[in-house]
């Protein structure tokens, strides 16, 4: 496997390929023409399709939905499902989001984890093979989406315009393989505003949360009251009792109440703290009286509030397979009009959608909270341990690891591999590694970026030969 030692002489190129993209920042934006999801996600794409025409692949622009890269001969063919879109980069970084600056060994940024740095270990795997002339059956193509972290629009178009390959990974989630991936929905908790005062403190408005996939590291509400003194004297009193990171900004009759957390995925709400919840329960705290705000308020504390598997809102659901539900309030928008809250849940495999809903809106009646449905929902995946593709990763991961006992597990998190049949998700990260993606201060090590880059090379050749 002369192709391994080829990934040793492209170090320099991956890390430079992986900066250079890193640096395009691919939050979806305005559709413009060309451009689907906006000029970010449609330059990373240009951008990686530009570097594989480089590596000699064959490649194809989908319109600025999708493409892909290719090469080799054979009416089978194995995939790689990439994307090059990323979520909002949040507050708080320690360096820039967009620089890709090398730091201890690391390149940080947006995307590194998730999923630019995968992506290119995935390519330079390609090229390894290319290069090393390696003797194979089946074609192999990596697919570049642009728009998987709100919406998969890329997949849909991609797969209405190109045959699905024979089998498929993606590089999106953790090692060894996964086998499983929980359903996941996205709707929202509405209410109607009448009344929005309390306590002799008008709620103007509350705001927080950039994506519904993202733990929230930032929620404010914007209060007007005569008595700022008594919201000091509130809040001091209440982190005496919670180790929470809240805080004042007062101008005249107008206080900004800050509620600071440390975002996660969505899938994993439990390893975040959720700055919505910690807002929420302050303003439980301070407005103590009947209000449309405050009683919406109360139901959020009693029900939502730093219960991760929606086991206080009648969706507490757990299977064999997959394990327990996972429910993150993701964002938050309050003004004089109403309330909208949206919440991204990741059911277990035996579950459903319709189960999840009617469960809460069981547990709402009486409330005047309205449960408005999204418009999709991402079914879950399952895949046998015997199917040939999880038994083939599994032997690459155990051979190019040394990790005899890790197993196939499932997730709540959705990747690509949903989006056709035979396809599972395949690192980046392995057991026990700490979790970075949809964090602040996102990065992938240069070590680890070389370790995928080897094991997606012989995963490749082991499908493809």
């Amino acid at each position: 496997m002369n192709f391994i030692n080829l990934i040793e002489q492209y170090e320099d190129d991956m890390i430079r390929s992986t900066q250079e993209i890193i640096s395009i920042k691919s939050v979806e934006e305005e559709e413009k023409p060309g451009m689907p999801f906006g000029e970010g996600p449609y330059k990373a794409l240009e951008k990686a399709l530009k570097l594989s025409e480089e590596m000699g692949f064959k490649t194809k622009n989908l319109d600025g939905y999708a493409g892909y890269a290719e090469f080799g001969e054979g009416e089978e063919t194995v995939g790689i499902l990439v994307h090059l879109d990323v979520v909002p980069e949040g507050e708080g970084w320690t360096y820039p989001p967009y620089a890709a600056e090398i730091h201890d060994g690391k390149i940080y940024g947006r995307g590194t984890s998730d999923d630019k740095g995968p992506a290119m270990a995935a390519l330079y795997a390609m090229k390894a093979l290319k290069e090393s002339e390696a003797t194979l059956s089946r074609k192999i193509r990596i697919i570049f989406g642009t728009n998987e972290e709100t919406g998969w629009g890329c997949m849909k178009y991609y797969f209405e315009h190109e045959e699905a390959p024979t089998m498929a990974f993606t590089p999106d989630a953790d090692f060894p393989v996964i086998h499983g991936e929980k359903g996941i929905i996205v709707f929202d908790l509405v209410k109607k505003v009448k009344t929005n005062s309390c306590c002799d403190i008008i709620v103007k408005s509350i705001k927080g949360g950039n994506a519904p996939n993202m733990v929230p590291d930032h929620c404010e509400a914007i209060l007007e009251t005569k008595n700022t003194r008594f919201v000091e004297e509130k809040l001091k009193d209440y982190l005496e009792r919670n180790n929470h990171t809240i805080y004042l900004e007062t101008d005249g009759n107008t206080i900004k109440v800050i509620a600071k957390g440390i975002s996660a995925h969505g899938s994993t709400p439990e390893k975040g703290e959720n700055a919505i919840s910690y807002l929420m329960n302050f303003l439980g705290y301070l407005l103590t009286e009947e209000c449309d705000i405050c009683d919406f308020i109360k139901v959020y504390n009693e029900r939502i509030a730093f219960k991760h598997y929606g086991e206080g809102i009648g969706c507490g659901f757990s299977d064999d397979v997959s394990g327990k539900l996972n429910f993150n309030p993701g964002v938050i928008k309050v003004d004089e009009e109403g309330i909208k809250l949206i919440i991204n849940v990741r059911y277990p495999i035996k579950s459903s959608a319709k189960e999840v809903y009617d469960g809460i809106r069981s547990n709402l009646e009486g409330t005047n909270i309205e449960l408005i449905e999204g418009e999709g929902d991402m079914k879950p995946l399952y895949v046998p341990k015997n199917n040939f593709l999880v038994e083939k990763l599994m032997l690459v991961y155990r051979e190019q690891t040394g990790d005899l006992e890790s197993e196939p597990i499932t997730i709540g998190g959705g990747t690509y591999a949903r989006a056709m049949d035979n396809a599972v998700a395949f690192g980046p990260n392995f057991p026990g590694q700490v979790e970075v993606a949809h964090q602040k201060d996102e990065y992938i090590s240069i070590e680890h970026l070389m370790k995928i880059a080897k094991i997606y090379a012989h995963a490749l050749y082991e499908l493809a030969k």
